[in-house]
């Protein structure tokens, strides 16, 4: 399976709306990992986020970062 390569933005004030950008697809993981990092340090400033996502096929991809997930709850020892 192939590993892709997002942009992700959120309009100002709007968390729970995602704007996705498909940059590139990769068959490593670390060719994905070394490009989303280097975007990450070009861009640093831009407010953009970039995800990488292992998945079967690009709507797979889209639809798990376009998930709501719930923040997890921390343990006291986990603090």
């Amino acid at each position: 399976m192939p590993y892709y390569l997002y942009k992700v933005s959120s309009p100002e004030g709007l968390e729970l709306v995602k704007n996705l950008e498909l940059l590139e697809v990769f068959e490593a993981f670390r060719d994905a990992k070394a490009r989303a990092k280097q975007l990450r340090a070009e861009d640093a400033e831009s407010g953009f986020s970039y995800k990488v996502m292992f998945a079967e096929n690009q709507l797979s991809a889209e639809e798990q970062l376009l998930e709501k997930r719930e923040q997890p709850v921390l343990m006291e020892h986990e603090r």
